[in-house]
Order: C-alpha cells, then structure tokens, then sequence
C-alpha cells in the first residue's frame, strides 16, 4: 500500500484577518525538541519529533525532488516539510523498533498529522509498507546543507489545479497580509498551485497562524519551508 502525498484541495473566499501576533497550540501536534544551545541558531542537529510517518514511491519516481534531484524511491531519502535540506537523520519505528537513516531531499507530507514521507526504500527498511504508515521517532544527527541556505517558513493555505483559484485566493490575501505568493509544483496528477502567506524566521509563530487559520476557517494549513 502506497500512501502517496496528496494536494489540499478548497477554495476559501473570504478576507482573512490581519492580526500577525497570534497564539495558540493545535492539539495532536507532534512532540519536539529544540536543536541543543550550542549549535548556531536553526542548525537541526539534535532536533527530535515523534508522529506518523508515511512513504511515497512509484508515482513519484523519477519526478524533482524540491532539492533538484530526481527522485528515487530506492534510495534512503526522504521528504519533511521544515528541516532544512540536506538533514540527516535516523528514524526509528515506535511499533517494531527498526531503525532507518534518511538524508532530506524533498518537501512534504501534504497530510496533516504526518510529520515525514519516506522513500519505498525507507519504508521498506521499517516494515511499514504494508500498513503505509507508522509512528515514529525521528532525529536529525548530521547537516549537509549549505550554511546560511534555508529559507523563510511559509503557511500554505492552501493548494489548486486551476491557477485562476489560486490567483483569486492570492488576490484576497493581499489586501491583509504581507508576503502572498503562489508556487507552481509539478505532481504525478499535473500541476498545482499553493498559496503561501508569511514569511517567519521562527516555526512556533507560524504555527500560530496555521492554527488560526484553522480554526477560524475549518481547513488545514501546512507550514512549509520555501527553498526557492
């Protein structure tokens, strides 16, 4: 079974509130640790999360990964939606107590409650591709990427096919809130446009806006890393 990331799909037509300083916890929200004081502010070494984890496979093989590469299912790699690229990190099965190291090259899960995408590889290392997901322990324990190379933290609204939506939404946005765009990703089911508001240094306050937004409005929001 195959549990593939799949685009959110709603269209929201009115203003959204201009308050930026928000507070608020989501309930279910998986369990962190901040990367130890040593290491330079946002270095993901030491950085732990528990949640489910799910993996994506052949209809994404062969596509770009959000780092440029192709991507492969039968390589130890794996997507996550805020760790830098480049992260290394091992995974440990919470069920089977399996364990699997994965370098992050890719953006995603697109499902809330899932906190990494693994490759068929991955996967198939924790035992978990007959389930199609599992919960696990994840730990970042090596950074490869370029100094000073992460981007801002966005909140993704949410995700089109027709770009005209996304243009509407975007439009609306702007009005309240600074720093509205729109990112065209190509997926195995065509091309799809997520509108993005915000840009944050720090993921506590742009989880605060995803909740309320959530809250407010009853849809998903996902904060993302923008690599681009």
């Amino acid at each position: 079974m195959c549990v593939c990331r799949a685009a959110i799909l709603f269209a929201v037509v009115v203003l959204l509130p201009a308050a930026w300083g928000l507070s608020g916890c989501a309930g279910g929200r998986a369990h962190r640790t901040a990367p130890p004081a040593d290491y330079p502010a946002g270095y993901p070494v030491g950085y732990v999360e528990r949640g489910v984890a799910s993996w994506y496979g052949p209809g994404f093989h062969g596509h770009k990964t959000a780092n440029g590469e192709q991507y492969d299912m039968h390589q130890l790699t794996a997507a996550h939606r805020t760790l830098p690229l480049g992260s290394i990190a091992h995974v440990r099965s919470l069920s089977n107590e399996r364990q699997v190291t994965v370098r992050i090259n890719d953006r995603g899960p697109f499902a809330k409650g899932r906190i990494i995408d693994l490759s068929l590889a991955a996967a198939q290392a924790l035992g978990m591709t007959g389930n199609g997901t599992d919960r696990v322990e994840l730990k970042v324990v090596k950074y490869q990427g370029r100094p000073g190379a992460m981007g801002y933290l966005r909140v993704q609204v949410a995700s089109f096919a027709e770009q005209a939506n996304a243009q509407a939404l975007a439009g609306r946005l702007k009005a309240q809130y600074p720093d509205v765009r729109i990112m065209a990703v190509d997926l195995p089911n065509g091309r799809h446009y997520r509108v993005l508001v915000g840009r944050f240094t720090s993921e506590p306050q742009a989880e605060a806006l995803a909740d309320r937004l959530g809250a407010q409005f009853g849809v998903e929001p996902l904060v993302l890393r923008d690599d681009t």
